[in-house]
């Protein structure tokens, strides 16, 4: 028994810790939205044009995934084809030149990438990140993973707004799980 109990105890102590937050999205009021991230259409993708427009140090229907996950190792940023039309929009803008009309094809060719950047100074480096769906992983369909970064690209469905979404950032020293809601997943643009 004493054995059993000191095994027991070797592995809490040699085990990462684990903490879990709940995902936040920006509003964005302008303009609104509450179908989570599409493939670009006619709607989306003007609404983009129309999010560039309105210019600014950091609008949030350009930069909704700000804080997503707010957490003291990982800051997390994704990029859509939503995000790809208001970038390129705002960017002319900040810049004081002709809102540009970004290339339709391309957006449609877009995925949904999650970006991961260690926070200055952790201590934590990221070994793994597993997206799950309703509670299965969930594949990316490409990956490229550095030292000082790492990007996941995804289909739609893994961010369908029909079901809860947790983001698993395993580190060296503790895994950080963020779940997002539904209600969360259907402000994503």
């Amino acid at each position: 028994m004493r054995a059993v109990l000191i095994s027991a105890a070797i592995l809490l102590i040699a085990a990462p810790s684990f903490a879990q937050i709940k995902a936040q999205a920006r509003s964005a009021p302008t303009p609104p939205w509450d179908k989570g991230i599409q493939p670009i259409g006619q709607e989306n993708y003007w609404n983009a044009v129309e999010c560039g427009k309105q210019g600014g140090q950091d609008p949030p229907c350009v930069f909704w995934d700000t804080g997503l996950c707010k957490n003291e190792d990982f800051t997390l940023a994704m990029y859509t084809p939503y995000k790809m039309v208001a970038y390129e929009v705002w960017t002319a803008v900040r810049q004081k030149k002709e809102p540009p009309t970004p290339n339709y094809q391309q957006a449609q060719r877009t995925r949904i990438t999650v970006g991961i950047t260690p926070v200055r100074g952790s201590k934590n480096p990221l070994k793994q990140f597993v997206l799950k769906r309703a509670g299965k992983p969930v594949e990316p369909v490409s990956k490229a993973v550095a030292t000082s970064d790492a990007r996941y690209t995804f289909d739609y469905p893994a961010f369908a707004a029909t079901a809860n979404v947790t983001f698993d950032l395993v580190g060296e020293t503790k895994t950080i799980s963020c779940v997002i809601d539904q209600s969360v997943l259907k402000q994503f643009r």
